[in-house]
Formats: structure tokens, C-alpha cells, sequence
């Protein structure tokens, strides 16, 4: 079992900065995948960026250039520096955790979610 606790979210201008961040409560931080999602009104929640237990990173398209997710394992912290946002990027932010070695952006694949932290960017 892990808990899964999200802050940094948001309102933003277009072209604006935000850091989220996700505090883990498990001792067995480092066996998890983790990773980043995000869900806009009307929409399915979709894979931002995950990053691997052994610390390969995969990026959404949209991400690439503009997102960095990263983990912290002596924190049991997961972060992502969201850079040159757009309005499109507005949403709730999900953390998430899978237990193992692999896992990509697909949201089904992970077994534990946080709350969400809103990101509301402007243009």
C-alpha cells in the first residue's frame, strides 16, 4: 500500500512555470513506478510522464521540451517542472504509483492515485 499526497498546482499566464509535487508514504519507494496524469473537464485522464524505478523516464508528446518529471528516493518524492504552459495544459494533476520495474502511460496500469492538485493556466 502506498499514499499518494499532490501539491503545487495552480493558476498560471501561458508561458508560465509550476512544480508539482507528490509525497509517497511506503518504505518501498524506490520498487514503485511512478507517474504523472492529468484529466481536463469533459475529457479522459491521460499519461503526462513516468518515471521508471530504475530512472528511464517516458514523456506524452506534449510533454517533451516543456515538462521534467524526476524522483527523489531518499525523499520518497516524485516532482514535475511544468515550463512554457499553455491554456490547454489546464486539468487536475495525478500522481500515481505501480508496483514493479516497467510501466507507461497508461492510467489502468496503476494501482494507487492521489487526490489531484489543479493547474489552471491563462491565457
Amino acid at each position: 500500500q502506498v499514499q499518494l499526497v499532490e501539491s503545487g498546482g495552480g493558476s498560471v499566464q501561458s508561458g508560465g512555470s509550476l512544480r508539482l509535487s507528490c509525497a509517497a508514504s511506503t518504505s518501498d519507494y524506490t520498487h514503485y513506478c511512478m507517474g504523472w496524469f492529468r484529466q481536463a473537464p469533459g475529457k479522459e485522464r491521460e499519461g503526462v510522464a513516468t518515471v521508471l524505478t530504475a530512472g528511464r523516464t517516458i514523456d506524452a508528446d506534449f510533454a517533451k521540451g516543456r515538462f521534467t518529471i524526476s524522483r527523489d528516493n531518499a525523499k520518497n518524492t516524485l516532482s514535475l517542472q511544468m515550463n512554457s504552459l499553455k491554456p490547454e495544459d489546464t486539468g487536475m494533476y495525478y500522481c500515481a504509483a505501480q508496483w514493479g520495474p516497467w510501466c507507461d502511460l497508461t492510467p489502468s496500469e496503476y494501482n494507487y492515485w492521489g487526490q489531484g492538485t489543479q493547474v489552471t493556466v491563462s491565457s
